[in-house]
């Protein structure tokens, strides 16, 4: 609704009007510009010049775009993470899980080298993954540096753990084809097995939650991905106890 070069041309005036409407949007959307005027004791010339910097013609389109916007906000729900862990947890009893990260644990367990993989939120589970691990005595290290140089042939013995919501993030696609060339074998975390990373993968693990965002923000739960992560880490302790 307010973009940041709009706030950037805002006046002492318009930033009155500004918050009020922050405020009481609900309230503005159904008032007259007189009405609007006088609870926030600017003129109607003023509220007229305020939209014209949001490009609005006058103030009868601006109430409609601020109605629109507090529609799509309400509309917005935010889904319960106890609902989509149990939801995810009933997927996990009925589907292969269990083999799957059995056959990568033992991957990693002979493994050289691991890696972590991710950016943003992934890159931060990345960090966590590759302390988890090190913890469980298997020594790995968290890449979350989309342009980190990907090189050595240390590689060749390596496994990547990709940590990915969408699967489809440019940098991380392009540092898996790198891992790939050099030789590492691919294990992926994403919501989706049918993403570009997930393909890409030897191992792919998706989760199926459903995707979330507010505004631009992706706030997509990552407590399966935590779950996967804690998981195949005890797997892999398990495999380097073994005998």
């Amino acid at each position: 609704m307010f973009t940041s070069n709009q706030l950037a041309k805002f006046s002492d005036l318009d930033t009155i009007l500004y918050q009020y409407i922050l405020a009481n949007g609900d309230k503005v959307a159904y008032m007259r510009i007189r009405e609007l005027a006088e609870v926030t004791h600017v003129s109607p010339t003023t509220i007229l010049r305020f939209c014209k910097k949001l490009d609005c013609d006058g103030f009868s389109e601006f109430k409609t775009k601020l109605k629109l916007y507090l529609d799509k906000n309400q509309a917005e729900r935010v889904h319960d993470s106890y609902e989509t862990m149990t939801e995810f947890l009933e997927r996990t009893l009925m589907t292969d899980y269990q083999s799957t990260i059995s056959q990568i644990a033992q991957l990693v367990a002979q493994s050289e080298h691991v890696i972590f993989l991710g950016t943003g939120s992934s890159g931060i589970l990345a960090e966590y993954g590759s302390r988890y691990f090190s913890s469980l005595k298997k020594f790995s290290l968290a890449v979350n540096d989309p342009f980190f140089p990907i090189h050595g042939k240390y590689l060749k013995k390596s496994t990547a753990i990709v940590l990915s919501v969408s699967g489809e993030t440019p940098h991380i696609i392009s540092q898996v084809h790198q891992l790939r060339e050099k030789g590492a074998s691919i294990v992926s975390i994403t919501n989706r097995k049918t993403s570009t990373v997930a393909q890409l993968a030897d191992y792919p693990l998706s989760y199926y939650v459903n995707t979330e965002f507010i505004d631009d923000a992706n706030i997509t739960t990552q407590l399966p991905v935590l779950y996967l992560i804690e998981t195949l880490g005890k797997a892999t302790y398990k495999e380097l106890n073994k005998g």
